[in-house]
Protein backbone atom coordinates (compact mmCIF):
# COMPACT_ATOMS: atom_id res chain seq x y z
CA UNK A 1 0.00 0.00 0.00
CA UNK A 2 2.78 2.70 0.70
CA UNK A 3 3.74 4.84 3.69
CA UNK A 4 1.93 7.78 2.89
CA UNK A 5 -1.22 5.59 3.03
CA UNK A 6 -0.46 4.00 5.58
CA UNK A 7 0.49 7.05 8.02
CA UNK A 8 -2.90 8.23 6.75
CA UNK A 9 -4.93 5.03 7.76
CA UNK A 10 -3.15 5.20 11.38
CA UNK A 11 -4.11 9.41 11.36
CA UNK A 12 -7.66 8.35 10.41
CA UNK A 13 -8.36 5.82 12.73
CA UNK A 14 -6.83 8.05 15.45
CA UNK A 15 -9.28 10.71 14.59
CA UNK A 16 -12.32 8.25 14.64
CA UNK A 17 -11.04 6.82 17.79
CA UNK A 18 -10.37 9.96 20.15
CA UNK A 19 -11.98 12.72 18.51
CA UNK A 20 -15.17 12.29 17.41
CA UNK A 21 -18.34 12.23 19.37
CA UNK A 22 -21.29 11.01 17.24
CA UNK A 23 -23.71 8.74 18.29
CA UNK A 24 -24.60 6.54 14.99
CA UNK A 25 -26.22 3.58 16.80
CA UNK A 26 -25.28 1.02 14.79
CA UNK A 27 -21.66 2.10 14.18
CA UNK A 28 -19.57 2.52 17.15
CA UNK A 29 -16.65 5.00 15.04
CA UNK A 30 -14.36 4.23 18.31
CA UNK A 31 -14.34 0.59 17.18
CA UNK A 32 -13.84 1.68 13.28
CA UNK A 33 -10.53 4.20 14.52
CA UNK A 34 -9.57 1.54 16.35
CA UNK A 35 -9.31 -0.85 13.34
CA UNK A 36 -8.16 1.82 10.83
CA UNK A 37 -5.11 2.16 12.98
CA UNK A 38 -4.26 -1.39 13.26
CA UNK A 39 -5.01 -1.75 9.42
CA UNK A 40 -2.51 1.28 9.16
CA UNK A 41 0.26 -0.72 10.94
CA UNK A 42 0.14 -3.56 9.42
CA UNK A 43 0.33 -1.96 6.10
CA UNK A 44 3.34 0.14 7.54
CA UNK A 45 5.45 -2.97 8.57
CA UNK A 46 4.57 -4.69 5.62
CA UNK A 47 5.53 -1.78 3.35
CA UNK A 48 8.55 -1.70 4.87
CA UNK A 49 9.45 -5.40 5.61
CA UNK A 50 9.05 -5.75 1.53
CA UNK A 51 11.36 -2.65 1.11
CA UNK A 52 13.82 -3.75 3.33
CA UNK A 53 13.56 -7.73 1.73
CA UNK A 54 15.04 -6.15 -1.24
CA UNK A 55 18.50 -3.89 0.18
CA UNK A 56 20.87 -7.36 1.12
CA UNK A 57 24.18 -7.20 1.47
CA UNK A 58 26.04 -8.25 -1.72
CA UNK A 59 29.58 -9.88 -0.79
CA UNK A 60 32.36 -9.30 -3.57
CA UNK A 61 33.12 -13.13 -4.38
CA UNK A 62 37.18 -13.87 -3.45
CA UNK A 63 39.77 -12.64 -5.91
CA UNK A 64 41.30 -16.45 -6.28
CA UNK A 65 37.71 -17.17 -8.44
CA UNK A 66 37.99 -16.37 -11.94
CA UNK A 67 34.85 -15.89 -13.64
CA UNK A 68 33.70 -14.74 -17.69
CA UNK A 69 31.58 -11.69 -17.46
CA UNK A 70 30.98 -11.09 -21.28
CA UNK A 71 31.25 -13.61 -24.08
CA UNK A 72 32.75 -11.70 -27.16
CA UNK A 73 30.26 -11.71 -30.29
CA UNK A 74 32.41 -13.44 -33.18
CA UNK A 75 30.29 -13.59 -36.74
CA UNK A 76 30.25 -16.78 -38.11
CA UNK A 77 32.13 -17.31 -41.07
CA UNK A 78 30.65 -17.31 -44.45
CA UNK A 79 27.56 -15.00 -43.24
CA UNK A 80 27.57 -11.24 -44.09
CA UNK A 81 28.14 -9.09 -40.86
CA UNK A 82 25.20 -6.45 -40.78
CA UNK A 83 26.15 -3.01 -39.77
CA UNK A 84 23.49 -0.55 -38.57
CA UNK A 85 23.55 3.48 -39.27
CA UNK A 86 21.85 5.80 -37.65
CA UNK A 87 21.23 9.40 -38.62
CA UNK A 88 20.17 11.60 -35.77
CA UNK A 89 18.73 15.25 -36.34
CA UNK A 90 17.52 17.53 -33.51
CA UNK A 91 14.62 19.39 -34.48
CA UNK A 92 15.21 23.05 -35.86
CA UNK A 93 13.48 26.17 -35.75
CA UNK A 94 9.81 26.15 -37.54
CA UNK A 95 8.58 28.96 -38.99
Amino acid sequence: MGIGASIFLIALGAIFAFAMQADLGWLNLGVVGWVLMLAGVVSLLTTLYFWNRGRRTVVAAPVHQNRVVADRVVPVQGEPVVQEYREVRRPGRTV
